[in-house]
C-alpha cells in the first residue's frame, strides 16, 4: 500500500467498526514478522503463496467457524 502499513489500515478499520476482524498476509514468514515488531504472535497471519483452500481455512479459522478441529461446512 503506498500510503500505509497493513497495521496502520487495520487499527483505522477497527476504530470505525470495533470488533471486526483482521487478518494479516505477507510474503515474509510469521517468524519475520514478528521479529520486527510489525505482529504479535496472537494476530491472526497467514504467509504468502497459500492456496485457495489454506485462504478459506484460515477466515473460518479467524471467523471461529472451526468446530472440532474440522472446517464447519459451508
Amino acid at each position: 500500500m503506498p500510503h500505509m502499513s497493513g497495521p496502520a489500515v487495520a487499527e483505522k478499520v477497527t476504530a470505525l467498526r470495533p470488533g471486526i476482524k483482521v487478518l494479516y498476509m505477507s510474503g515474509y514468514t510469521d517468524d519475520a514478522v514478528v521479529h520486527h515488531g510489525v505482529l504479535s504472535h496472537e494476530v491472526p497471519f497467514i504467509q504468502k503463496p497459500f492456496s485457495p483452500v489454506a485462504l478459506r481455512e484460515k477466515i473460518r479459522e479467524v471467523l471461529g467457524e472451526r468446530k472440532e478441529g474440522k472446517i464447519a461446512d459451508a
